[in-house]
């Protein structure tokens, strides 16, 4: 496209401890036209984007993910061809920033959109009170996927997880996603992953290496869907983004 990205890891700004999200905000938009910020607390994306007149573009946070969610609409709309009526289905830890997004996106789309997840691992409340689509909840991994026309899951993992590695991998095998569960999906559904997986984990080799997996494509997806919010973040001027 033309552009020149410049990369500062954590250890180049260190956010919120050298300086406020405040004042690296206000200091990049005098060298910079977009910044894309990947941080672990919201808050500071939130701190960033009030705090400048450039555009500021949520590459992740521990909340949303709403590039990932983006490029996954675009591969399902790739593969099915119209988003109309369609029903998704997240099954895993349904409190991750992957979840929200899909939520938020499904909900703005009007797609049908299913979660299943282990009790206590649901939709934070801060993001399911927002949706007024059809959304709906399970503990029963079997139900959500029934009929549904793409199946997405994430690690159970997450960032800022870690400590919670040995109790969660005792937790999450019932919501693996496998050839017996990806069978009570529609004969055509896929099965989404927005990678890196862990194999064995929340997903098998069957499904990942399978026919109705497009894991790759989505991969790939990314790429142009943030070319084209790049693009039109530009072309549109000033936006301000919380989401």
């Amino acid at each position: 496209m033309g552009g020149h990205a410049i990369y500062l890891g954590p250890n180049d700004i260190q956010m919120g401890v050298r300086e406020t999200p405040g004042d690296i905000a206000r200091n990049l938009e005098r060298m910079v036209d977009i910044i894309m910020a990947r941080v672990f607390e919201h808050s500071k994306l939130i701190g960033l984007s009030r705090n400048t007149k450039i555009p500021v573009i949520n590459g992740l946070s521990d909340l949303e993910h709403p590039c990932q969610a983006m490029a996954d609409m675009l591969t399902v709309l790739e593969k099915k061809k119209n988003l109309k009526g369609l029903k998704i289905a997240f099954v895993g830890d349904c409190g991750n920033n992957v979840t929200h997004s899909l939520a938020i996106l499904c909900n703005a789309l009007g797609i049908e959109f299913r979660c299943a997840f282990p009790k206590g691992y649901g939709m934070k409340e801060e993001i399911a009170s927002t949706l007024k689509g059809k959304v709906l909840q399970f503990n029963d991994p079997k139900e959500a996927v029934k009929r549904v026309d793409a199946v997405i899951t994430d690690t159970w993992i997450s960032m800022g997880d870690e400590k919670e590695k040995k109790n969660r991998l005792k937790i999450f095998p019932p919501y693996q996603i496998n050839s017996k569960l990806m069978s009570l999906a529609k004969k055509d559904a896929i099965f989404m992953h927005c990678l890196p997986a862990y194999r064995g984990y929340e997903v098998t080799d069957e499904v990942i290496d399978g026919p109705q997996s497009v894991v790759f494509d989505e991969a790939e997806n990314r790429l142009h869907v943030q070319k084209a919010i790049s693009s039109n973040v530009l072309e549109v001027g000033n936006w301000e983004v919380e989401g």
